[in-house]
Formats: structure tokens, C-alpha cells, sequence
């Protein structure tokens, strides 16, 4: 039997940055957790006396400053190298999980043996929750699940549980995604690998969200638009890829021509071109990446696709089971 209090089964890893207002709470949330754990924080740089407060916890949590901000997939990326522990759990500096958070995401995957990753469920401030799971929606977006759900495509990289061995063998975190879709990225490779996803909605966190980035601001559009591109271009099937790469392309180009646009900032003309430019700059590399994805899969990119794409199952079947019924196991579509 494990010794869990001399050898922990989970690394904590914390990525922060400027996080001097909120990460004092959430060392604290992970000191009480009744799981030992160890915690590795990762410090993308910052400027504001957080790196005195690292140092000041009595926790003593270990940490990696890093010389430059790499941002949040960055950060778990170069995180990923120094974990040794069997689980790997990637929690949001602005996240206050429950004490009984991280037992219940190692017994949840302990009791899944198929599965790769749990995700947590998030609530905000006022008690609503903001992320049970991610589904995966018609035209590949990431969404959060507001209420509990059976099953999940998958998890919300502010608080979730993974193999570590499991992620490794899917090449680890997309470093380049700066931050957002890292984790429904990594949620489609894992799929693609055979892996399933599932929820823990009784592991709670409370979680400020949107402390680290603005949302709705320029930039959060742009490395969502961005991110959500060359995801679908990594892992979904060559004809969703490609007709979602050339409907935004579409958009941005008529966007002159529409009086009355919405002015959210991801209807910008300057922030769309900057999006199709960056795409086209990472395309040879990410058709690269995609070449590596195929080589790992054991199921098509077809069958995950038809599986989760806006597509709801029944209550208590699993993906598993039933692409094995409809027979599209290493369908072809890659």
C-alpha cells in the first residue's frame, strides 16, 4: 500500500502571475486539503510582491519563477517536466478549493481506471457554478457545462485532476496557446488517445475567474479565436477544421461591409486579421503537431467528433461503449 503522507500521489501545480491579491488565499485552501499533496508554483514573472508571499507561506510550497510571463499553458508546460508524482493537478491562482477537493478527484480517478482526467466543479463568488466539465459544441468550440452532467468531453484546466503518465504520452501541454483551450485541447488528445474524461462535481472550488485576464478584453478574444483555430486544426477532422478556419476567414472579410456590427472586441477587423495571421505563422508547425496526434490515436477523429460535437447521449452510457456499439472504432477521418 502507498504510504500517501511520505510519497503523495499529486503534485499541485499553481501557476501565477501578479497574483500578490489572491494566491495567499489559495495556499491557504491547499494547506487544509485532508489529502497530502505536494505543491509546485509556478511564477510567470510577476512584479507585484507576489514572489515575497511564495516565500513567506507557511506551506513553504515549492516554486519555479520563470524569467518572462509564458502564460498559463506556458507555465504548465515547463511544470510538466518537474512532476513525478503519479497525478497532476492544475489548479487557477484564484481557486479556493474545498478541503476535501483533492481526495475526491484522486478517488475519482482511482475508481475510473479508463480515465485520464477529472474535472472539478468550479463555483463562483455568489454560489453559481461557473464549470462542471467542458462540452464540445457544433462548430468546436469549448464550453462550460453549468450544472452537473453525466458525462463531460472535457475538463477546466482551472481545477482538475490528470495522470501524469497519461498526459505525457499525448506530448503534454500546447506551450504555444499562451492561455485558454489549452485544456480542451489536451482533453481532445487524451479522447483521440483512447482516454475517457470524467466529473467529480462534489470536488469544489471557489473561483474568482477572470482575475489574471480581462474578460471580454481585446486580448482574451484574441487567444480565444486564436486557440479555438489551431485546436480544431490539431485534433478535429481535416473538413471541420478547415470549414471553421474558412468561415472565420469569411466573417473578417465582410466585417467592413456590415453597418450595425456587434462591438464586442472579437467583431473587430484589426483583432480578426491579427487572429488568420498568427494561424497562418503557427500553421506549418501545428500541421506538425496534428501529424504526431495521428500517430498517438487509437480512435478517428471522425468517431470522437460525431461522439461529442453537440451530440448528447444517453444517462448512464459511456463514449466508450458506445462507439464500440456503433463499430467506429479507428474510423478513419484524421
Amino acid at each position: 500500500m502507498r504510504d500517501v503522507t511520505a510519497n503523495p500521489a499529486t503534485t499541485v501545480v499553481v501557476v501565477t502571475w501578479r497574483g500578490a491579491g489572491h494566491i495567499t488565499a489559495c495556499l491557504d485552501a491547499l494547506s487544509a486539503q485532508t489529502r497530502p499533496h505536494r505543491t509546485l508554483v509556478v511564477d510567470n514573472a510577476s512584479a507585484d510582491g507576489t514572489a515575497a508571499l511564495l516565500a513567506a507561506h507557511p506551506s513553504r510550497p515549492e516554486v519555479l519563477r520563470l524569467p518572462r510571463n509564458t502564460g498559463y499553458a506556458g507555465a504548465l508546460a515547463v511544470a510538466a517536466g518537474k512532476v513525478t508524482t503519479p497525478f497532476t493537478a492544475w489548479l487557477n491562482d484564484d481557486a479556493e478549493p474545498a478541503p476535501d477537493w483533492l481526495a475526491t478527484l484522486e478517488g475519482t480517478l482511482e475508481k475510473a481506471p479508463l480515465a485520464a482526467a477529472a474535472t472539478s466543479r468550479l463555483v463562483r463568488p455568489d454560489g453559481t457554478t461557473q464549470s462542471a466539465g467542458v462540452r464540445l459544441t457544433a462548430d468546436g468550440h469549448g464550453a462550460d457545462i453549468a450544472e452537473p452532467a453525466g458525462e463531460v468531453f472535457g475538463f477546466c484546466g482551472g481545477a482538475a485532476l490528470l495522470r501524469t503518465d497519461a498526459l505525457k504520452s499525448v506530448h503534454g501541454v500546447p506551450a504555444g496557446f499562451f492561455c485558454y483551450y489549452e485544456d480542451t485541447d489536451t482533453a481532445w488528445r487524451l479522447r483521440l488517445a483512447g482516454w475517457d474524461v470524467v466529473a467529480a462535481p462534489d470536488a469544489r472550488v471557489r473561483h474568482a475567474h477572470g482575475v489574471s485576464s480581462e474578460l471580454g478584453s481585446p486580448e482574451f478574444h484574441r487567444w480565444n479565436e486564436r486557440n479555438r483555430l489551431l485546436m480544431l486544426l490539431r485534433c478535429a477532422p481535416r473538413g471541420v477544421a478547415v470549414n471553421q478556419l474558412l468561415r472565420f476567414a469569411v466573417l473578417t472579410a465582410v466585417l467592413p461591409l456590415r453597418p450595425g456590427r456587434p462591438a464586442a472586441a472579437n467583431f473587430r477587423f484589426g483583432l480578426r486579421c491579427r487572429v488568420l495571421a498568427e494561424v497562418a505563422l503557427r500553421l506549418p508547425a501545428t500541421l506538425r503537431a496534428r501529424r504526431k496526434i495521428t500517430r498517438r490515436a487509437t480512435l478517428g477523429r471522425g468517431a470522437v467528433w460525431e461522439a461529442w460535437a453537440g451530440f448528447k447521449l444517453a444517462p448512464g452510457s459511456t463514449t466508450r461503449s458506445w462507439l464500440w456499439r456503433r463499430g467506429i472504432r479507428n474510423r478513419s477521418s484524421r
